[in-house]
């Protein structure tokens, strides 16, 4: 990988680590801190979700006129606000106002860092889209790790610790992005495409993105079951805390140590992105098939090591397609969409799931879950019908993973 790359991995690990302080102990704080009842501590957490979603957008609008620098700095300096406003006042009120600053800043950060990414190594395909996917895991893995740690001392210095990772951030980013310079190749901002600046040719590459980003969107409605239902299940089952625990740290081991092994098996038997979300998919809708069957942890360790084989596949080739299929100086916009799609899934998966396993039973939700994913195979299928077949089409297996 170039420098260039590199130096966006290590903020984006930093970003994260200073995030990951905050979402595990979210609805810990609410209701165990401040004395809300869960039903309080979910819909903070949806307004936390939901500005995460208009700073997507926003900030994927921002990189598109203001560049990758400026946006990065902007949503630097709102979440870092936020985290140390929070470390002094942190009653509830406060709290939810700042958890949506929080969410909104880190929501403009996220897409400008993704097509900040695949602007500097337009020639890299799949590999710095998927550089900042495991960086992103990394980073969760230490923030949560560290968060506790933090927690288990003194609960208010956690906010003060999510501050300064964003202070140490602000200070990588201002000293070390403002030297990146996007580069122009084939491969990137849809010039693998119809080389029209025409409206239609746009509104059909648009329109392709959010064909595509259907099949995401059910993707993570599906895969935030883990976070939520499948945690209340397993505990309904007498798994303890500490093994569903290892589940997810299990999940980011394999995300960091296997990519080799990932490489390996898309240079040699996947020759497209299209393939590459085909087999995602099939790999999801098993996991969720051995999950139908689970009452014992080591069922459930079986459905985890198969999901995060799935998500390897699927997650790192949707913003790829999306940069390939952006027109010139909508990189940003379109990766912000990828993102708030993704956010979505996040904010509905939990009432969808919550309320399927309450009327129907969570055998009946993972059987549901499992036939959804078939719309994914449809929509990858047909999103790029009415364009030329560009990039995303084409063969990646020399780009690696």
């Amino acid at each position: 990988m170039p420098k260039a790359l590199w130096l966006l991995v290590v903020g984006m690990i930093i970003n994260v680590t200073g995030a990951s302080f905050i979402w595990p102990l979210n609805t810990i704080y609410i209701h165990g801190e401040l004395g809300r009842s869960l039903t309080i501590a979910g819909t903070v957490l949806v307004f936390n979700a939901g500005a995460g979603m208009v700073g997507n957008l926003i900030g994927g609008y921002l990189f598109d006129r203001i560049g990758g620098y400026r946006s990065i700095l902007l949503g630097i300096m709102v979440t870092m606000a936020s985290a140390f406003t929070l470390a002094v006042f942190n009653h509830f009120e406060a709290y939810v106002i700042l958890l949506i600053g929080l969410g909104f800043g880190a929501g403009i950060i996220i897409p400008s860092m993704y097509a900040l990414a695949g602007s500097v190594w337009p020639e890299g395909g799949r590999r710095p889209f998927n550089a900042i996917y495991v960086a992103q895991n990394v980073g969760v893995s230490l923030g949560t790790a560290l968060a506790g740690l933090v927690a288990s001392y003194r609960f208010d210095l956690v906010f003060l610790a999510n501050g300064l990772m964003y202070t140490l951030f602000l200070v990588i980013a201002f000293f070390g992005f403002r030297y990146l310079q996007p580069k122009k190749d084939v491969s990137s901002s849809g010039s693998g495409l119809l080389q029209t600046d025409g409206i239609q040719e746009h509104k059909k590459r648009f329109r392709a993105l959010l064909i595509l980003c259907v099949g995401f969107l059910i993707s993570w409605i599906a895969y935030v079951q883990w976070q939520t239902t499948v945690s209340v299940h397993t505990q309904d089952l007498g798994i303890p805390l500490s093994q569903y625990s290892l589940l997810w740290t299990i999940n980011g081991a394999m995300i960091v140590f296997c990519q080799p092994f990932m490489r390996m098996f898309i240079q040699r038997w996947v020759h497209s992105l299209k393939s590459q979300i085909y087999i995602g998919l099939s790999v999801f809708m098993v996991a969720y098939l051995i999950l139908t069957q689970a009452e014992i942890f080591t069922a459930f360790l079986a459905a985890m090591i198969v999901l995060t084989i799935g998500e390897m596949f699927v997650w790192p080739a949707v913003p790829t397609i999306a940069h390939q299929l952006a027109p010139e100086g909508k990189a940003g916009l379109f990766q912000g969409i990828v993102n708030s799609v993704a956010t979505g899934g996040r904010m509905i998966g939990p009432l969808f799931g919550g309320f399927m396993a309450d009327v129907f039973g969570m055998q009946a939700l993972f059987y549901v879950l499992v036939a959804l994913f078939i719309i994914g195979f449809v929509t990858t299928s047909i999103y790029d019908r009415r364009i030329d077949k560009g990039p995303s089409n084409q063969t990646v297996a020399r780009e690696g993973a």
